[in-house]
């Protein structure tokens, strides 16, 4: 039986993540009837088409799914080899992490800064739904999140508490000095996250209080919620990390009040062979050390 063709493979890997016959094409240096010869082949060999057309866009079939979740796997390993055993140039590999959208940006930074600037990165925001497949396939080193992931769908992956962080009512001055937490929950407009473990203990507070809360703004992006406190739009509740740089310019306080509410952060990796070298920096990384 004849050998499969990586090439084909490849070409192929690249019109899934196209979409789009021409549009690989044109990365892959080809012409739009060669590379549409390699797919035709491959999928002789495989014997399944591997893609349906809508319009201008191909669709993967399940037979293409599957070939692609193995596609990325081979090629996920290969960049492991490499990244392993040095690529011959002295390049770097840059180490690829994944972020929730929603996840705060300062805290990213305190996460990476022992790598900054000293290891090449490449940063990908996005959905659960769509950073832990990549991850999953190799094409992400790690993956930062505030809450862990589904073990049952994805075996493979481990997650790790990095960090906790309590959560406070933070808001301008006038809307938070001399005011307690009752006080603000009852009477300040507030600006807080949508579904999440930070609305969840909000909402179980308000109850144990018996507070009906006035809600300015709902919102499932922590970068909104800072600009919306900025603006002084309500007082928010956010890990004060959120916003340690204008609770440090004075242009917003956070309430010193314990409000029993604490964000976990994690960090989800692949169970790999060669994992980038770079995450034994990252403290508390520890199962990444030799």
């Amino acid at each position: 039986m004849d050998r499969l063709n990586y090439h084909h493979l490849r070409y192929f890997r690249e019109v899934a993540h196209e979409g789009h016959l021409t549009r690989a094409a044109e990365r892959l240096n080809l012409s739009q009837s060669a590379l549409s010869t390699q797919i035709k082949q491959l999928e002789e060999r495989l014997g399944h088409a591997l893609f349906e057309r809508k319009g201008r866009q191909l669709i993967l079939t399940e037979a293409g799914r599957i070939a692609l979740d193995h596609a990325e796997r081979i090629f996920g390993t290969g960049e492991d080899l490499l990244a392993a055993l040095g690529d011959g140039v002295g390049r770097d590999r840059p180490l690829r992490v994944g972020a929730l959208s929603t996840l705060s940006r300062n805290f990213q930074i305190r996460f990476l800064k022992p790598v900054l600037g000293k290891v090449p990165l490449a940063l990908v925001s996005g959905s659960a739904a769509t950073l832990l497949p990549r991850l999953a396939g190799l094409s992400l080193d790690v993956v930062l999140s505030t809450d862990p992931h589904d073990a049952a769908a994805y075996p493979e992956l481990m997650a790790e508490r990095i960090a906790a962080q309590p959560v406070a009512l933070i808001g301008t001055p006038e809307r938070v000095r001399g005011r307690d937490s009752t006080g603000i929950l009852s009477r300040q407009p507030l600006i807080v996250p949508t579904e999440s473990s930070i609305r969840t203990g909000f909402d179980a507070l308000c109850a144990r209080k018996g507070i009906v809360p006035k809600i300015a703004a709902e919102v499932d992006d922590m970068a909104m919620v800072r600009l919306l406190a900025r603006q002084d739009v309500g007082v928010a509740l956010a890990p004060a990390v959120v916003m340690a740089d204008e609770i440090g310019a004075g242009v917003l306080t956070k309430l010193d009040t314990d409000l029993g509410i604490v964000e976990s952060f994690y960090a989800i990796t692949a169970k790999r062979n060669f994992p980038h070298p770079a995450l034994m920096r990252l403290p508390p990384m520890t199962r990444f050390k030799p």
